[in-house]
């Protein structure tokens, strides 16, 4: 479990949180909404601990019992909210653990706190249950409602919250984190933060995944030779990806990177600004090969096969039609 001063990005959400530790101005309800991977976990679990530790102060002491209790998870007044059915939370998940036992004091500690992961899964009953005990709180009780959809809420909701919003990290911040922490080459480390979009939690999964490896060979090697390739092998490399079992939705991603990478290129000629570095002669021989109409028409039909995959067109069509317009242009 990380302190504060351990998680990195999110200033503005971590001081807010120390700063209502410091003055004792605690919500009854908060709503931290971001996507998986951000940081929503730990932020939630270090505001407890900052909250439960004995000594008070916005800094946890990671000594005393309460602080030794939570690192275990063994606090009596830290409860996780759980649900049986995996797709939705429901209003007796909610009755049971939450408005049966927040009326029954605190155990040990001044907070009674509640965390609920995937919160959007509440079913409409669920929420009008919990809204009961969100208008009407004890002192000591905190909930905190962890999301990646804020927009499932019902308005009651949202109103009665202190809504906070993870933002996405710097590329560099999180690269600088992949080399430094988990001794990712640097070359690698700018594929993954760019891939990741400033999630921090995303970017270490890439980092550590061998399909992604194995997706991301396959596709430079596409990439470099589609302008040569014949229409049989297109074919081929598309019923590849389906028997690999491969993110479509990634594999755009990755092709959009490397089409953003030959258009800077053939831009501004200069190394620096490439995703793609350890690629750069490949990358200077497409931005040649490839002119502005035709990398525009590229990056265009990426698009367009998200669309059509979004609305259940064939993938190997899609797919098709896609490289087709790669190797004309």
């Amino acid at each position: 479990m990380l302190v504060f001063k351990d998680i990195l990005g999110h200033e503005q959400i971590k001081e807010h949180f120390q700063n209502a530790v410091s003055t004792g101005r605690i919500s009854h309800a908060y709503i931290l909404s971001g996507e998986a991977g951000m940081g929503r976990k730990s932020l939630a679990n270090a505001f407890a601990l900052s909250l439960l530790c004995e000594k008070g102060l916005p800094d946890p002491c990671m000594k005393c019992h309460a602080c030794k209790q939570v690192l275990s998870g063994n606090h009596p007044d830290l409860i996780y909210v759980t649900h049986e059915k995996p797709a939705s939370i429901g209003v007796d998940d909610i009755r049971r653990q939450i408005n049966d036992t927040i009326f029954v004091r605190p155990y040990s500690s001044y907070y009674k706190i509640y965390i609920v992961d995937e919160a959007e899964r509440m079913t409409v009953q669920a929420q009008n249950a919990l809204l009961k005990t969100i208008e009407e709180p004890p002192s000591y009780a905190v909930i905190l409602l962890l999301t990646t959809n804020p927009d499932a809420f019902l308005p009651t909701i949202l109103s009665r919250c202190v809504q906070l919003k993870l933002r996405p990290l710097k590329d560099s911040v999180v690269r600088e984190y992949l080399v430094k922490s988990l001794g990712v080459e640097e070359g690698q480390a700018e594929i993954y933060a760019a891939f990741a979009r400033g999630n921090l939690g995303r970017a270490i999964y890439l980092a550590q995944s061998e399909e992604f490896k194995h997706m991301h060979e396959v596709l430079i090697r596409l990439l470099k030779s589609v302008h040569e390739a014949d229409i049989s092998q297109l074919l081929d490399a598309v019923r590849s990806f389906k028997e690999e079992g491969f993110d479509i939705h990634e594999c755009l991603d990755f092709m959009q990177m490397w089409y953003r990478d030959v258009l800077m290129y053939k831009t501004a000629k200069d190394v620096n600004l490439l995703i793609f570095k350890d690629e750069f002669s490949a990358i200077k021989a497409a931005a040649t090969v490839s002119g502005y109409d035709g990398l525009e028409k590229i990056l265009n039909a990426i698009d367009k096969a998200r669309t059509r995959l979004d609305a259940n067109v064939n993938m190997e069509l899609a797919m098709e039609l896609l490289l087709l317009t790669m190797k004309e242009n």
